[in-house]
C-alpha cells in the first residue's frame, strides 16, 4: 500500500479529531460545531475558507502554481437521529443524535488531505475542499448548489468518497454510470366509510381497499416496467383503525421507490397515480397519492471513474480495486453534484467491525447501525487517494 508518509506521521490528531466530531453529533443543517471544527483546522493550516453554503456548508480552497484547472473533493458532516449503544470513550454525548454512517470519518479525511495539499501544494490549480451539510435526507449538495457553489468555486470536476462496512480495509469499490439509487417517498391515503366491524355492509373499509392497492401497486415492478429495468417500490408503512370492533374512516400508506433511471421512475409515478385512483374507485373509496422525489440516481461519469479508479490502484494496488461494483438502491445527494458536473463517487472498505474498541455496542457495525463506529485506519488511505487525485487532475501539462 502506497501511503504518504506525512499523513501517516499526522495520523492520530487527525483521529482525535475525527473522535471528537463523533462525540458531537449534529443533524442535518445543525453542524454549526462540526463546521467551527473543520473552518478552524482549514484557518490553521492556512487555507482560505468560504462558510454559509447551504446553511452550515463549507468550501476550503488551496491553489497551487498558475493553472487554470480546478477540482472538487466532497465530504459530508452531519448525523443521524439515532441513540449510540456504543460505550467508549468518543461515543455521542447527545441523546438521540449519533454519526452512525460515518460522516465524521469522511471529514477527517478530507482534513488529512487539505492539511497535506496546503503544506505541500504539489499540483498545478485549484483544489475546493467541499465539506457538505445535510446529506442525510436534507439535500445538502442542492442547497449549497442553489447558493452557488459552482459559480463561486469553479470546478471541472467533483468527486466524492463513501466508507462501506463489509469491504475489507484497504479496498475500493466503483462503477462508472450508475452507482446509487434515486430515493423518493409517497403517502397514500384512502378515505372510506366508518362502521361497524360486525356490520361492514353499512360502511366502506379503507383497510381492504389499502391491501388492494398494495398487491396493485406490485404489478408496476413485474409487469409494467421492463424485467431489465431495476426498480424497488416498498410499502413500509400501513396505518389505521383505533379499535378492534370499528371500521374506521381512513387508511394510510406510505413507502418508498428506488430506481437507477428517471425514465423508470417516471412510468412508476404516473402508473401509481393511476392504481391508487381506479383501486379505490373500484370499491367504492377515494385515494390520493402524495409522491415526493427526495435525491436523483447517483450516476458517475465515465472518464472521471476511469480515472478515479486509477488513481486508487496506484494506492492500494490493482487486487484491491473492484471497477465493476454492483450498483446499489441506496441512495446519496452527491447525485445533485453529478447532475451539475462530470465526477465520481466510491466506496472506501470500512472493514467487519473488528477495529470497535471495547465497549462497543453488540450490533453489527453497519451504516445506520447503534453499533456502528468509523474505521481509523481508513485516514490515511482515503487521505492519500484525495491527494494523488489532486495532485494526478492537476498535474502540470
Amino acid at each position: 500500500m502506497n501511503l504518504i508518509d506525512r499523513i501517516v506521521q499526522f495520523q492520530t490528531d487527525i483521529e482525535a479529531i475525527r473522535r471528537d466530531i463523533h462525540a458531537h453529533p449534529e443533524l442535518s443543517y445543525e453542524e454549526e460545531r462540526t463546521a467551527d471544527v473543520v473552518a478552524a483546522k482549514l484557518t490553521e493550516w492556512g487555507i482560505p475558507i468560504t462558510r454559509g453554503l447551504g446553511k452550515t456548508g463549507i468550501v476550503g480552497t488551496i491553489v497551487g502554481g498558475s493553472g487554470s484547472r480546478s477540482v472538487g473533493l466532497r465530504a459530508d458532516m452531519d448525523a443521524l437521529p439515532l441513540q449510540e449503544h456504543n460505550q467508549f470513550a468518543h461515543k455521542s454525548r447527545h441523546a438521540g443524535k449519533m454519526h452512525a454512517c460515518g460522516h465524521d470519518g469522511h471529514t477527517a479525511m478530507l482534513l488529512a488531505a487539505a492539511k497535506y495539499l496546503a503544506e505541500t501544494r504539489r499540483f498545478d490549480g485549484t483544489v475546493h475542499l467541499i465539506f457538505q451539510p445535510a446529506e442525510e435526507g436534507g439535500g445538502g449538495a442542492d442547497a449549497m448548489i442553489k447558493d452557488g457553489l459552482f459559480e463561486r468555486f469553479a470546478c471541472d470536476a467533483v468527486f466524492g468518497m463513501h466508507n462501506w462496512p463489509g469491504a475489507a480495509v484497504g479496498t475500493f469499490g466503483v462503477a462508472s454510470g450508475p452507482m446509487m439509487a434515486s430515493s423518493n417517498e409517497f403517502e397514500i391515503t384512502v378515505t372510506g366509510r366508518g362502521a361497524h366491524a360486525a356490520m361492514p355492509h353499512n360502511g366502506i373499509d379503507p383497510i381492504m381497499v389499502a391491501v388492494s392497492i398494495a398487491q396493485n401497486l406490485q404489478t408496476l415492478i413485474s409487469r409494467s416496467k421492463r424485467p431489465i429495468d431495476t426498480a424497488v417500490l416498498s410499502i413500509t408503512q400501513i396505518h389505521a383503525g383505533d379499535a378492534y370492533n370499528i371500521i374506521p374512516n381512513e387508511a394510510v400508506l406510505r413507502g418508498t421507490v428506488r430506481t437507477f433511471e428517471m425514465e423508470v421512475l417516471d412510468l412508476i409515478e404516473a402508473g401509481m397515480a393511476q392504481i391508487v385512483e381506479h383501486s379505490a374507485a373500484a370499491l367504492g373509496a377515494s385515494a390520493t397519492l402524495r409522491f415526493k422525489r427526495n435525491y436523483p440516481p447517483t450516476i458517475n461519469h465515465h472518464e472521471q471513474t476511469l480515472f478515479a479508479a486509477s488513481v486508487m490502484r496506484e494506492v492500494v494496488g490493482e487486487e484491491n480495486v473492484r471497477s465493476n461494483l454492483e450498483p446499489t438502491m441506496g441512495s446519496e445527494d452527491f447525485a445533485f453534484m453529478l447532475l451539475k458536473r462530470p465526477g465520481c463517487y466510491f466506496f472506501i472498505g470500512n472493514g467487519g467491525g473488528e477495529h470497535r474498541m471495547p465497549g462497543h455496542g453488540e450490533g453489527p457495525c453497519m451504516l445506520h447501525n447503534p453499533s456502528y463506529d468509523f474505521n481509523d485506519a481508513l485516514i490515511p488511505i482515503g487521505a492519500t487517494v484525495w491527494v494523488r487525485l489532486a495532485e494526478r487532475y492537476l498535474a502540470a501539462g
